[in-house]
């Protein structure tokens, strides 16, 4: 049987990569508990079109 439980996929979506009018756009899939972390979830994640470490926030 499946586990229920509080926690749920989100995905991350980089920041600085929709504003720098390059193609293409990188995200991230992650997992949270929804119950202890009510608010959008914001990494620092690695950006491979851009090469450098960028922060990258949850849609959806």
């Amino acid at each position: 049987m499946a586990k229920k439980g509080n926690r749920v996929q989100v995905i991350l979506e980089c920041t600085e990569h929709k504003e720098s009018g390059m193609p293409g756009m990188s995200r991230y899939i992650s997992t949270k508990n929804k119950k202890n972390t009510t608010e959008r979830l914001e990494l620092k994640k690695f950006n491979s079109v851009l090469k450098k470490y960028t922060l990258h926030k949850e849609i959806k």
